[in-house]
Order: C-alpha cells, then structure tokens, then sequence
C-alpha cells in the first residue's frame, strides 16, 4: 500500500515512499477450481461457504467446491443471498454464524458483492462490536478471519485487493474501509468461470475495473512515469478486448486478459508511489446506495462528469490521458481540446460497450442531488487530485444529468 507521506527536495515533489505488501496467491487457469479443498484445508477444517444466489449452482460450480472441500474432510456452512451492493444485515448474520460454529475460513465464491461481504463477516467475527462499525471509523482491524475466493465476476478486484464496500439499509449509506489484513489469502481465478455473464455485467465489471485505473492515474505527484505507463498500458489491455469478449463471449484468451487485467487494477501495485483521487468512487456510492444501481454502471455515468470539473486542475495530465490511452493526436496549440477530445473518448467507449453515460440513461432525476451530496461529504471533504466540498459533488451531479 502506498503511505501518504510525500518527500520534497529542492521545491520538487517525488515518487513517495511505499511499502507494497499483497499476500494473496493468485492461481489462474483452466480448471483451477479444482483446487479449493487443497487450497483451504491449511487454514482449518470448518469453513464458510458464502455466495450470491443460485448461478453457482446452475452452472454447476456450487458441486465442483463442495466435492473439493468435502475431499479434504472440511465441515461446510453455508451463508448464500448476497446482493450487488452488499447488506449489512446479512454481513451480520454471517458474523453471527461464524461465533457459533467456531468458523476457521471463509470461501467466497462469486464476485466484488460476496468478497467484500465475506471480508466483512471475515472483520466482524473478530470483534465485540458490529461490524458496520470498520465502516464508520469507530473500529479498526486487528485481527480477522482469514479469507479464500473462487472468482466469478471479474470487476471489483476484490480477491486482492484490502477494501470492503458495504450497504447499509438503515439509512441507505454505502461506505468503505481498508485493511491489509482484509487481503485474501488465495484467490482461485479460472476465465472459463465468467463466460455465461451477462453482456451488460461484462461491460459494468469492465467499467468498475477501468475506474480502479483512473482513480490511481489521476494524481498531483510527479516522477510516477513507471506506474503511469502501467495505468496506460492495462486500461489500453481492457479496451482493446473490450468488444471482442462481449461479442464472443466464450473466447478464453480475451476472458483472461479482462480478468487478470480487473485483478492487477485493484491490487495496488498501480498506486505504489503515488496518491490516488477516489472521490468519483465516493460520489458513486451514494447513487448505488439509494438507487441501487450496478457499481460499473455509475461509475461510467460519474467518472466522465468529475473529469470535465476538475480537469483545469492539470490539463498535462489529462492530455498526457488523451494522446497515451486513447491515440488522440496533440493540439500544441489548444491543449484544452486534447483535453477534452479524451474525455469524450471515455464516454464513447462506456456508450459503446452498453453503458449509461448520464443520470438521464439510468432515468435517475435530481431529487435526492442535495442530500446525496451532504451525505458523500459527512467525513469531510472527497479525493486528492482536487478536494471537493457537498457543493462541488452537487455540481458533478448535475454535469451528470
């Protein structure tokens, strides 16, 4: 994880110090969910199985886990019903079950929804208190279930990443928290597994994954150029198989080179040097929170609206964006036009892979634009690249419309 700490000398800014720390084993391939039973016995012989709703079963994984975890005499419990934007009473309830069993392990199997919950549960389990309580920052860390994953749904980055993002019903607040500890300990990642997604969740894991990029790429620090290159070089990866895999959607190599590409966004090496924004995360939840819509889906409504706010701030940074990731050739002579002919190459392409670009596409009104606003900024004010007040958010809203 990068540390926030930034070395000065001689008035220039340079790379920060960081420590990058990310213990997961990532086992990617064909049939690797095989492996889970030999994978999970080293951690204890109970476990909790937790998952979404029944496509685990349809497709016929649910059977290949369990004969795999009953191969190596592990005692399973299972805790299903994860939503997108996952609950906090359910969170809950899986904290409940692990304290009364004696849980040793908890196996995600599923995307971002069930890995964030399962870290949750996996956080909660460990402590007095409720869980919600990491995600309002009255509660850190210290101790945690360790946690597995079988990947269903390539987006989130969740299966190495050290985040968590909950809901909460009462009051319809979704929030975030970190810990290293959070990093699961195996993350099994077979792209046969994604390719009876459906085409609009493709697309939205491939926006979420995009997102997770530009949060990172879009920084005030200078002397990054390595870690730029790489923002560059893997949100190129994902446009450039972007069409082919919802156009055929059972080819190996493009499910592969999307999947490896939504781990390696999320796992941090992206942001090692540098400071990250994530306020158009932060300005996303609560879209999601009240209106529950697809994670990927706001993101490519709210990430083009912040860009076209903020990007006065460093119009170099934003025509370095157009000219690296997007082949938009530079005006010398008017690098606003570079600018903003790169943002609305982003747009293009969220528009053309199925994705609603504006509140209007997702027929969200501005009825709640004030509250959401005021709600985003309760801890103080959102991201790094500019800091933005309940007034600024509000405005991005509207730009969104």
């Amino acid at each position: 994880m990068g540390q926030r700490t930034i070395i000065k000398k001689g008035g220039e800014t340079y790379m920060q110090n960081f420590v990058f720390d990310n213990k997961t084993k990532i086992i990617f391939g064909k049939d690797t969910e095989q492996t889970v039973g030999q994978e999970s016995v080293s951690y204890g012989n109970k476990l909790l199985l937790h998952y979404g709703g029944g496509s685990i079963k349809e497709s016929g994984l649910y059977d290949t886990v369990i004969d795999s975890l009953k191969a190596e005499g592990i005692e399973i419990f299972e805790l299903g019903g994860v939503k997108p934007n996952p609950r906090i009473s359910l969170v809950r309830e899986g904290v409940n079950l692990c304290k009364e069993n004696d849980i040793d392990f908890i196996l995600a199997v599923g995307g971002g929804s069930v890995i964030d919950s399962a870290k949750a549960i996996a956080a909660g389990v460990k402590y007095e208190g409720d869980a919600w309580d990491f995600f309002t920052g009255k509660a850190v860390v210290e101790d945690c279930l360790p946690i597995g994953v079988v990947l269903t749904i390539p987006a989130a980055g969740s299966e190495s990443s050290a985040g968590t993002v909950v809901t909460n019903e009462d009051g319809w607040y979704k929030r975030a928290f970190g810990d290293i500890k959070l990093r699961p300990q195996f993350a099994i990642m077979n792209p046969v597994l994604t390719y009876s997604l459906p085409p609009y969740q493709t697309a939205a894991g491939i926006t979420d994954m995009m997102a997770h990029i530009l949060e990172r790429y879009f920084t005030n620090d200078k002397h990054v150029e390595l870690t730029d290159r790489l923002c560059e070089a893997t949100l190129r990866t994902i446009i450039n198989n972007a069409h082919t895999v919802l156009e055929d959607p059972t080819n190996y190599d493009t499910r592969a080179e999307i999947m490896w590409s939504g781990t390696i966004a999320h796992n941090d090496l992206l942001n090692t040097g540098r400071t990250g924004d994530w306020a158009s995360h932060d300005i996303e939840h609560e879209l999601s929170g009240i209106y529950d819509i697809t994670h990927g889906a706001g993101l490519a409504i709210i990430f083009p609206a912040w860009m076209k706010y903020v990007y006065k701030h460093d119009i170099n940074r934003f025509v370095q964006f157009a000219n690296r990731v997007w082949d938009v050739e530079i005006d010398l002579n008017n690098p606003e036009k570079t600018a903003l002919a790169g943002i609305k190459k982003l747009e293009e392409f969220f528009k053309s892979i199925g994705m609603p670009t504006t509140l209007r596409d997702a027929e969200i009104d501005d009825e709640h634009f004030s509250d959401m606003a005021k709600k985003a900024v309760e801890k103080g004010q959102l991201g790094n690249f500019v800091k933005l007040c309940a007034d600024a958010v509000e405005r991005i809203y509207r730009i969104a419309m």
